[in-house]
């Protein structure tokens, strides 16, 4: 297919097209004549993933090409393809290994990690992420224990396998396997957070014998 009939049927704009083309977001067509080039379903496979981490992930451009040079990258399985990515949509946090909340926290979310039997590198960036969340939580009056994290992990966990882990194609193309990752986990992970705040409403209105509040406005 040509450009134009490429952003037809991907619906990204010519111009960007190009743009990816001279960062080396998207692989050159085959070039047919000096002012022409084809492009096939790998194209279209590969928009999807770059608007996939750029729309749906926010990351930034220079973030995407190490994504994409994971995929390109046919030495590295698919489970270290997808961590690049799933590394990549974490939330960026600063250490603090001298601060003693931090190093509390910090070994609680090992201590829990451990206890679950989850293969989670040492230094992924993960770990960091939920031990901010801890700290947070402290310093707001509310001290969380393993006990209190123990639920929610357990609840992850189901979720992950019986839908998330389900929707990846592990056997199909590398492009389509990393979007799928960055769709589960953005999208649907908002979608989980809407409804637990549904279910909050809905279970605060059956414990306090309330209708349901109007929004304000």
């Amino acid at each position: 297919m040509r450009i134009s009939q490429l952003s037809t049927e991907s619906g990204v704009p010519i111009p960007t097209i190009k743009y990816y083309l001279r960062e080396g977001l998207l692989p050159q067509g085959d070039q047919t004549s000096a002012t022409r080039a084809e492009y096939d379903q790998s194209h279209l496979h590969r928009l999807r993933l770059i608007r996939a981490l750029l729309e749906v992930g926010r990351l930034p451009v220079a973030t995407i090409r190490k994504v994409i040079d994971a995929v390109e990258d046919e030495r590295l399985d698919v489970h270290h393809m997808l961590g690049t990515a799933h590394h990549a949509l974490s939330t960026p946090v600063e250490p603090h290994p001298e601060d003693e909340d931090w190093q509390e926290a910090r070994e609680l979310v090992d201590r829990l990690i451990a206890d679950l039997g989850w293969g989670v590198h040492p230094l992924a960036p993960t770990r960091d992420e939920l031990t901010q969340a801890v700290v947070t939580l402290k310093r707001l009056g509310m001290p969380t224990s393993q006990e209190d994290l123990l639920p929610y992990a357990t609840a992850a966990l189901d979720l992950v396998r019986d839908l998330d882990i389900t929707k990846i194609p592990f056997d199909g193309p590398r492009d389509v396997a990393v979007e799928t990752l960055v769709i589960c986990e953005v999208l649907y992970g908002k979608a989980f957070d809407v409804l637990r705040r549904l279910a909050q409403e809905s279970e605060s209105a059956r414990i306090l014998g309330a209708t349901p509040c109007p929004p304000e406005g």
